[in-house]
């Protein structure tokens, strides 16, 4: 596969200039839009075919995130686009001088199976606003939502400025072997570090939207049914395949067992006594992923769930009591509907348990004290924080979105992802009238008088 031609004719299109106005800009923002609401009943069945995602589920967090960051660009776009003006030193007075936020030109958005809408629109609508060209490959694990993807921009935008390229692993590994101007990529560790290896080769700047063993911390002082509620919820949306779900839990000792109890409760009211029949509970995305996260069930203790049937790849809400801490479960990303709960009975010991770890996509805790708060947030380190919730941190486009170390790289969601897509290029301008020529040879003033000037010279 030679995808050369392809990125040579975005980059021709791109050196026009074409994408460059703010209008320009708005206008293909607003085509998008329009596709996604002609397309919306598709998208929604795709959806439901490849992860058996509710049309409520799909909508709220695929669909309608990526409506609501078309509308927030659209809106604050302008603003975004103006420079802002920097100071200069006197001595390059009379001058002026300003940074502008340049797109960088072709770009690669390589979107993940979990969330194959929103987690490949979502960055395309930020490299958009930013002015730039985009070649899309959406994962091949969800092959419904990437065909109606592949046919929506297909009849949305011309090949050389927005285009998808659908295919296997080959494929990506192909496109990796171009030049482009920037990289985004969502999905594993593993494959994160071979899209930084790949995008290395030609000095191309990435951004990684990676995952982690995202920590839960329960305090005693908590409100457990509350908290209870926004764990399984958080957990066990897209049948736990997101990569901000909360990944373990540890909660004090005095109150595990009425947590516990309050987590199987909340089960049964979102999902019923048998979420096999739920019409909100969603599947496993292949066999392979499936077997799995069966091999996580031993050891430990299942309070709930933890029988599935294969065939139907459906993995039940399970919880997990009691589970050593030398289990893989513990230590791998579990990426599925298993979640393991472990006590703690003092703060040393819980805050010791996440620091061993690598640094997580997100970190969430219960507890309406406001110094426990401040202490867990001074002593862990995460991409994002959610204090007394989970997952909604990531939702609306105020609050940058991202990972640290092994949990990813560069942040997006709103004003932040058109930062991501853009770099600031400074830029000085100084007046031709008038030169003192200070800077030229010869020296017009003694080495100590210019070194008692220098500071002032250069606005220090």
């Amino acid at each position: 596969m030679d995808f050369a031609p392809h990125v040579a004719r975005q980059r021709a299109y791109f050196l026009s200039g074409a994408t460059r106005s703010t209008a320009f800009r708005q206008a293909q923002l607003g085509r998008l839009l329009a596709a996604l609401g002609a397309r919306e009943g598709a998208l929604l069945a795709a959806l439901h075919a490849d992860l058996g995602k509710s049309p409520l589920e799909a909508y709220t967090t695929e669909l309608g995130m990526v409506r609501g960051e078309i509308s927030h660009a659209v809106r604050h776009l302008p603003r975004w686009v103006r420079p802002q003006r920097r100071p200069v030193p006197p001595l390059t007075w009379p001058a002026r001088g300003w940074v502008a936020p340049e797109p960088f030109g072709v770009t690669l958005i390589i979107g993940p199976w979990n969330y194959p809408l929103q987690l490949l629109l979502a960055p395309l609508v930020a490299a958009l606003a930013a002015g730039n060209c985009a070649l899309l490959k959406p994962s091949e694990f969800a092959p419904r939502t990437a065909a109606v993807v592949a046919d929506l921009i297909g009849a949305t935008f011309p090949p050389e400025y927005v285009a998808v390229v659908n295919g296997e692993r080959d494929t990506a590994e192909a496109l990796l072997r171009e030049q482009f101007d920037r990289i985004f990529f969502t999905g594993s560790t593993r494959v994160g570090r071979a899209v930084a290896a790949a995008a290395a080769r030609h000095l191309t700047p990435v951004t990684l939207e990676l995952g982690g063993k995202c920590p839960c911390l329960v305090a005693a002082d908590a409100p457990l049914a509350v908290a209870a509620r926004r764990i399984v919820w958080g957990k066990f949306l897209n049948a736990g395949q997101t990569c901000v779900a909360p990944d373990y839990v540890l909660v004090d000792r005095r109150v595990a067992a009425d947590l516990l109890a309050e987590m199987i409760r909340a089960v049964r009211e979102f999902y019923g006594p048998d979420p096999r029949r739920s019409p909100d509970y969603s599947r496993i995305i292949h066999r392979a992923h499936w077997d799995r996260l069966a091999g996580y069930l031993a050891p430990g203790r299942v309070i709930c769930g933890g029988a599935g049937v294969p065939e139907e790849l459906y993995f039940p809400p399970t919880i997990l009591a009691d589970v050593p801490p030398d289990a893989p479960v513990l230590h791998e990303e579990i990426f599925g509907p298993l979640l393991p709960v472990r006590e703690f009975s003092a703060w040393d010991e819980a805050l010791a348990f996440v620091r061993d770890r690598p640094a997580p996509l997100a970190l969430y805790l219960f507890t309406p004290d406001r110094a426990l708060q401040r202490r867990v947030l001074a002593e862990t380190r995460s991409g994002g924080v959610a204090l007394n919730d989970t997952v909604t941190h990531m939702i609306g486009a105020g609050l940058p979105f991202g990972g640290v170390g092994e949990s990813g790289q560069g942040r997006y969601h709103g004003q932040a992802g058109f930062a991501e897509f853009t770099y600031p290029r400074s830029v000085l301008r100084r007046s031709a009238r008038w030169d003192a020529g200070l800077l030229f040879p010869p020296p017009r003033a003694s080495f100590a008088m210019v070194k008692r000037s220098f500071r002032w010279l250069l606005g220090g």
